[in-house]
């Protein structure tokens, strides 16, 4: 039961991801990678509103919503080589702003939203 509720949430959040990488590629473009940071900062903040909703909840839930839905959606892997891929195109001011933005925010987001579940 607990795998079966990973796997369901973790496609629907990997699908999901793919949509909001689809769309922003589609309106951004390519040469910053808004999708990730789209992502990573609105993931922390479902996170943050997931973990405060979810207290007191069986696990099947929290491993649908926090483990599967939320992993699958939220990448950092995806960060590390958006990250990369700017280093190597020897944009490391770029690099670097996109590293501190996205922690910073994702950080502020994630407390933002366990503090609304409350």
């Amino acid at each position: 039961m607990h795998a079966l509720a990973v796997f369901l949430g973790g496609g629907l959040g990997a699908l999901a991801r793919y949509g909001v990488g689809k769309w922003t590629m589609a309106w951004f473009g390519t040469g910053f990678p808004v999708g990730t940071l789209a992502v990573n900062v609105a993931g922390s903040l479902m996170i943050g509103i997931a973990v405060g909703a979810l207290e007191g909840v069986g696990q099947p839930a929290k491993l649908f919503f926090v483990t599967g839905l939320l992993g699958g959606f939220t990448t950092f892997s995806a960060f590390s080589l958006d990250t990369m891929t700017l280093w190597e195109r020897g944009q490391v001011g770029v690099a670097l702003a996109y590293v501190g933005a996205s922690v910073l925010l994702s950080l502020l987001a994630c407390a933002a939203g366990w503090a609304l579940a409350r």
